[in-house]
């Protein structure tokens, strides 16, 4: 009889021995102190009182620990080992990213005094329990490492033809000041048409300095093969981009266009002649009339107004480099919409925390949501058809 079959026929008989819901707190108790006894002789590399000379290790007892679970508290075993060798139950320590990092985070905010009295409901709702600052040390140190090594992976693999960047900002509080934490994020579609999320940086500004700093380590970290960058015209990003990838064609979003437009409008009554216009020029079939339309708007608005037409001339050009791409790709990359979506749902969850204890603290939990976000687009579908002409 096998060890998992074993475990099954004790779980089968507390059961039917006890019935009802108190039942499954025993048995989960019974099923997690099996597989962790199990799991201890894997790493040993030998059964309890098992006489094998390849052993690493010897058991040493258990100690106990009591799980918090939603249905109730889960008395535990834990498995202890002595020797050269290091043992902690997976069991204990898995669970999805993001949930840890937000556990974390909010975590925080109660242990170092800057809580709510809405932080410990929270948390409950969250993950069903409180949580001590001894098992937020421990399950911050573990996940760290894990985001840490996503963070720095070699972009070697595959070419990344687009790339899209973009930044979003988050509250913490910083020397007993509330600061702004300027979030940068850079997205991309690889050779294959899947996206990916390339990188993460947060710090306490968006200035040129950050931005290339964090274009350099996606350069040293190995991408290459790029096309097109899609990004807002930022001044600390374009400086930066012209820095470090100077040779690469940039599209300016159509999206940020469309609203910088506004800004030069004299008149309220003209808001949606002009959004029109614009949309007219950025959905034209190529750029040589593209190039039209944007002659003529700019001749429209030079008697009607003229600090308007002077900003199109100068600016809208930047928002139709994307027409030398396939005509298939051309309307994902023209914005960095589907950046802003994803700023969406991370704000989703920055939004249960509210107000930051640390810029630590905001890398952690974004950059756990963009690793999950990244593994999903790896093993779904593509994204583009990367084997598209481009004169289709």
């Amino acid at each position: 009889m096998t060890r998992n079959q074993i475990v099954i026929e004790d779980l089968v008989e507390l059961i039917n021995e006890h019935g009802g819901i108190d039942s499954f707190s025993k048995a989960m108790s019974l099923l997690m102190d099996r597989a962790m006894t199990m799991e201890r002789a894997d790493v040993l590399g030998a059964e309890p009182y098992e006489r094998v000379d390849s052993r690493c290790g010897y058991a040493n007892g258990f100690k106990p620990k009591t799980l918090h679970t939603r249905l109730g508290d889960v008395p535990l075993k834990v498995p202890q080992v002595r020797g050269d060798v290091s043992f902690y139950p997976s069991a204990l320590t898995k669970g999805p990213q993001t949930e840890r990092a937000l556990t974390l985070a909010v975590a925080e905010m109660y242990i170092q005094g800057v809580s709510t009295r809405k932080v410990k409901p929270i948390l409950e709702q969250l993950v069903g329990h409180g949580i001590s600052s001894s098992s937020v040390s421990k399950a911050t140190a573990e996940l760290d490492d894990v985001l840490q090594a996503w963070r720095h992976r070699s972009l070697n693999a595959q070419p990344t033809p687009y790339l899209i960047l973009d930044a979003r900002y988050e509250k913490a509080r910083i020397d007993g000041i509330v600061r702004d934490v300027a979030v940068l994020i850079a997205i991309g579609v690889q050779a294959e048409g899947k996206r990916s999320v390339l990188g993460v940086s947060a710090a306490l500004s968006e200035a040129e300095v950050h931005w290339r700093e964090f274009l350099m380590s996606l350069a040293e970290r190995g991408i290459h093969g790029l096309e097109m960058i899609t990004s807002d015209d930022h001044k600390g990003l374009a400086a930066a981009r012209r820095a470090v990838f100077a040779s690469v064609p940039w599209q300016r979003c159509q999206f940020h266009l469309q609203q910088n437009a506004q800004a030069y409008v004299p008149k309220k009554s003209m808001t949606q002649e002009v959004a029109e216009d614009l949309r007219d020029i950025f959905d034209a079939p190529d750029r040589h009339r593209a190039d039209q339309r944007l002659k003529d708007a700019v001749t429209k608005y030079a008697e009607l107004a003229p600090p308007l037409a002077s900003w199109m001339e100068a600016n809208i050009p930047e928002g139709l480099s994307v027409f030398t791409l396939p005509k298939a790709h051309q309307k994902r990359l023209r914005t960095s919409n589907w950046l802003e979506n994803l700023n969406g749902k991370i704000k989703k969850r920055t939004s249960v925390v509210g107000l930051f204890p640390s810029v630590e603290s905001v890398f952690r939990l974004i950059s756990a949501v963009l690793m999950e976000t990244d593994e999903r687009w790896l093993t779904g579908k593509r994204y583009l058809n990367m084997n598209t002409a481009v004169n289709d």
